[in-house]
């Protein structure tokens, strides 16, 4: 559990939650100090005493976690996938694979930081992991310009992935980014024609593919890594076209309107479930990955394997005919209009 000595980077409907938590910590810091001075004539309270405080302590956290979590709003959510103590993909590379070896360089520009790549152990197999990477301290941020790429850092994946290709290992991608980097420099350099490529080249790997949206999934900036047989979300984590913010700026011209923007998207995880988008929403300890951290890390280990068994029983043909079939059913959708309604794609019937 996270330690809640420092209120700050707790959200607002959380601090609650905090505060009894530094209550708990102080608990067991006065059993440490009673154990520590105790002596056989000792008079004062005894541990017991004091650890008895605890349980009831305990019971009020756990059903205020229940009744603040039932109540979350998109937005909510939106906020707890930016939650600066949420794990990073770094952070599950380190609890979930074992023998993790980065690999790096695109062989045209340059190593982005923003995409880690490298050969791991998930359990008793040998897997290529791609994942965006958000830094943890402000240097760290700054060098991997906040978990947002450049078209080099989707090269860097396809190479990578081709590798995997090549030797028939499984890839596991992990999604965690606002978007892909916009800026003058990234254009230049073919930021749009990196992520069409990447998109394409994923949809034709002929090894198992599985992406886990750990936190935010932004635009083609997560898509660009997450075209996979299994698209894997975590609870509190969201997957959209646009960020809230972008969205509220363009339909409201106000940014404050993040909220109803967040809604409308049908971005969290139950919504992304029932519209087909993703294939399985991972639970996430209560009150959130950053709550747990290593119970986390189990289940995102424990769901990783049981796909790869399933998808590895798969013919070559059969994965990619499959693969192809859960995109190409996307985006359905019922026109209505003056020659009435009826199920289509693209056009109408």
């Amino acid at each position: 559990m996270a330690s809640a000595n420092d209120l700050k980077d707790w959200l607002d409907f959380e601090k609650p939650i905090a505060e009894i938590d530094q209550m708990i910590a102080e608990i067991h810091q006065k059993i440490a100090a009673i154990e520590k001075l105790a002596t056989t004539d000792s008079k004062g309270p005894s541990p017991e005493d004091v650890a008895a405080e605890i349980g009831p302590l305990k019971n009020r956290r756990d059903k205020l976690i229940r009744k603040i979590f039932a109540e979350l709003t998109p937005w909510d959510r939106v906020r707890l996938a930016r939650h600066p103590r949420r794990p990073h993909s770094t952070d599950y590379i380190e609890s979930v694979f074992s023998g993790f070896v980065e690999l790096h360089g695109d062989r045209v520009f340059g190593d982005d930081r923003a995409i880690v790549c490298g050969l791991a152990n998930l359990g008793p197999r040998r897997v290529m992991v791609v994942a965006h990477r958000k830094g943890k301290t402000t240097k760290e941020r700054v060098a991997a310009n906040f978990g947002c790429a450049h078209p080099e850092g989707y090269r860097k994946a396809m190479l990578k992935m081709r590798l995997a290709e090549k030797f028939g290992l499984p890839i596991v991608t992990l999604i965690d980014t606002q978007g892909a980097f916009p800026g003058i420099g990234a254009e230049e350099r073919g930021q749009a024609g990196a992520i069409a490529k990447s998109i394409l080249e994923m949809s034709t790997l002929r090894v198992p593919v599985v992406s886990v949206v750990i936190g935010e999934g932004g635009s083609g900036g997560a898509l660009g890594i997450g075209v996979a047989d299994k698209l894997l979300i975590m609870e509190h984590a969201y997957y959209s076209v646009i960020s809230p913010e972008g969205c509220a700026a363009i339909l409201w011209k106000d940014a404050d309107k993040k909220g109803e923007a967040a809604k409308a998207l049908r971005l969290t995880a139950p919504d992304l479930l029932e519209l087909g988008v993703v294939d399985e929403v991972i639970e996430e300890p209560p009150g959130g990955a950053h709550r747990d951290p290593a119970a986390m890390g189990r289940q995102l280990q424990s769901v990783l394997l049981r796909w790869l068994d399933e998808l590895s029983r798969l013919a070559v043909g059969e994965l990619l005919d499959r693969r192809y079939a859960k995109y190409r059913g996307m985006g359905k959708f019922r026109w209505s209009g003056m020659n009435g309604a009826g199920d289509g794609g693209a056009t109408p019937s």
